[in-house]
């Protein structure tokens, strides 16, 4: 009886391991409040973190604990639906991981102390990446406990995806949304079952908490796909992101209304902004959501940047009080925690929010979500405008009949400047 009882737990241990749509899927892990400015950098830049496959990048962030903190890292490879793939490491992977990060300094000449890591990939232990498609990297303690993850893809260029951008189709929000009209395109694949084996995701600015998914072929021209849908590829095109720039964190710039040296941190204090919905679009430039670190007045940004409290402040007299006000951009991930949820204050009649950041220059904006995260695109603080520049990013994901595992065959991208009709 005992031996038909392991027997049975054997096995089911066995089908766990490996069926993968019984594994449980990834989600980011947020960090901590100690740990800031989490980045992708390729080529000296804070980037969206999709990757061609075989290109080198780094992983960055700070720990204000500053005390030089043993951190580890994982990697872990997920097929479309990001759960773990069903394959051996060393077949996604040459080389190592579980591997102690080794670069890292402390910052020099702040006032806010703090230890900057930075991991890069490839490195001496992991050697390679073999594999296309969708990856977690986790950071881990000494005791091999998750502090925190970020998700980053690798794609293939052996398919195109013409994607042209347009208004809606809709009359009732023509005003108001983005469309996307793509094909994939391939010289060196012959596509088997693309209804079935053929996946795609759409994303704007980036953002892979609001990636659009599972949309199928609309139709097939011999080994052309084609999505020209009307309401299934579509995004809410928001307005412009609000910005700040403090790369001299002393003196009050663009946006700021005044800076407070008093503390042991300076605080930058913003203008209090109005809520755009109801006012005609205006153009102005950003850049989508991103953000610079620099301090004007340093060689070495990495560690010679300094961190303030920045002091948001938002009027919004026209919005109903049942859901929260965040402060949102690629500096927090966008993550909708209460680290970043604005407070109503009653006897100025409107809402504030103080979040400490590293110097530079910062995209944000205001969303609306409720408490499970669920954002409000329709009712945004600051309306929705076709004219409104958004970059647009579509990745194809395909499964061959006998494959193990999702590829990422193609990246197409647009910018809604060129927008049609």
């Amino acid at each position: 009886m005992a031996k038909s009882f392991f027997k049975i737990i054997l096995f089911f241990l066995f089908v766990l391991s490996t069926n993968p749509s019984l594994a449980q899927t990834e989600k980011e892990v947020v960090p901590p409040y100690h740990i800031k400015t989490v980045s992708f950098i390729q080529n000296n830049q804070n980037v969206v973190p999709i990757f061609e496959l075989g290109s080198g990048f780094q992983f960055q962030f700070d720990d204000l604990f500053g005390n030089e903190a043993n951190y580890y890292y994982e990697i872990v490879h997920c097929d479309y639906n990001w759960t773990p793939s069903n394959i051996p490491k060393n077949e996604y992977l040459q080389g190592f991981d579980n591997q102690r990060i080794q670069d890292y300094s402390n910052s020099f000449n702040t006032l806010q102390i703090y230890s900057h890591y930075n991991l890069s990939i490839p490195n001496q232990f992991t050697q390679q990446l073999r594999l296309s498609g969708n990856y977690i990297l986790k950071i881990l303690n000494n005791d091999k406990e998750v502090v925190f993850s970020r998700k980053f893809i690798l794609y293939e260029d052996v398919a195109t995806v013409p994607l042209q951008i347009k208004r809606a189709r809709n009359v009732s929000v023509i005003e108001y949304k983005h469309n996307l009209d793509f094909s994939v395109k391939s010289s060196t694949i012959t596509f088997q079952n693309p209804i079935k084996n053929i996946k795609v995701s759409l994303l704007q600015n980036g953002n892979l908490n609001t990636e659009v998914k599972n949309i199928k072929p609309q139709y097939t021209i011999g080994n052309d796909l084609i999505y020209k849908y009307d309401t299934e590829t579509q995004f809410w095109a928001g307005n412009e992101y609000l910005y700040f720039e403090n790369k001299d964190v002393r003196v009050a710039t663009n946006n700021i209304a005044h800076v407070d040296s008093s503390t042991d941190i300076y605080s930058c204090y913003l203008y209090t902004s109005n809520a755009r919905g109801n006012f005609p679009y205006t153009q102005f430039e950003d850049i989508n959501g991103n953000y610079l670190v620099k301090n004007s007045n340093a060689t070495n940004n990495e560690i010679e940047a300094d961190y303030a409290w920045v002091y948001f402040s938002l009027s919004a007299p026209t919005y109903r009080q049942d859901k929260g006000i965040y402060v949102s951009g690629m500096f927090n991930n966008y993550s909708l925690t209460p680290e970043y949820k604005m407070d109503y204050n009653e006897k100025k009649g409107i809402y504030e929010k103080a979040i400490l950041i590293k110097q530079g220059f910062t995209n944000f904006k205001y969303v609306i979500a409720d408490s499970k995260g669920n954002i409000d695109f329709e009712n945004a603080i600051d309306g929705n405008f076709y004219q409104t520049e958004n970059q647009y990013t579509v990745l194809v994901y395909y499964r061959e009949n006998t494959g193990r595992y999702d590829r990422i065959i193609g990246k197409g991208a647009a910018n809604s400047l060129n927008i049609i009709n």
